[in-house]
């Protein structure tokens, strides 16, 4: 599958129907999604891995890994209704994927890679660190999307835990009008995303 194939396919990922501004459930673009994507398909981190994807909502890096190849695909996510999207999705592609409800800190298994989009901390504080910690716990291979200034701060708590980040890429990464505190019809924030190891 080329890369501009995945992004035409994740571009028919539905989004969250009734999205939570406590759990910043905002859905990565298809765009996003398939380069970082394809980016850990080249890097051999893809196919025929078992893989996770953290905070699923609903469902685009799991359906896109399933896409590329990945021998196993499980999904976490704390929203029954993200979920229950999600399982739609999957089905829209006939993908076998399994999707799990579970806080993120009471996920107990590894897998070869994991993707995630962790909330970026802007409605509750340090709520991506958690994500970190787990994502790191769980597999040795770690593709994830912070807020771009604080690129600084997520490469130094990986090294503390004697990982490093060996790739990163910045985005520009558009968060449509959602909930009733945003201001704009659009907005643009910078983001980047990290592969952890």
């Amino acid at each position: 599958m080329r890369k501009r194939d995945l992004e035409i396919s994740l571009q028919s990922v539905r989004n969250f129907e009734d999205p939570n501004p406590s759990l910043e459930q905002y859905m990565t673009p298809a765009v996003i999604a398939a380069d970082i994507l394809y980016t850990a398909y080249a890097n051999g981190d893809i196919e025929g891995m078992k893989v996770m994807d953290l905070g699923c909502g609903t469902g685009m890096f799991s359906i896109g890994a399933w896409l590329l190849g990945a021998g196993m695909v499980v999904g976490y996510d704390v929203s029954d209704s993200a979920l229950e999207v999600a399982r739609t999705n999957a089905a829209g592609f006939g993908a076998d994927i399994d999707f799990r409800k579970s806080d993120i800190r009471d996920v107990d298994e590894g897998a070869d890679t994991v993707f995630m989009n962790p909330p970026f901390g802007c409605q509750n504080r340090n709520a991506d660190r958690a994500f970190l910690e787990k994502a790191m716990e769980s597999s040795e291979c770690v593709y994830s999307i912070h807020m771009a200034e604080t690129l600084e701060f997520v490469e130094g708590f990986c090294r503390d835990r004697g990982r490093s980040v060996t790739w990163r890429k910045t985005y520009k990464y558009e968060i449509p009008h959602t909930f009733s505190f945003h201001k704009k019809a659009k907005m643009s924030v910078d983001v980047a995303v990290v592969n952890i190891r």
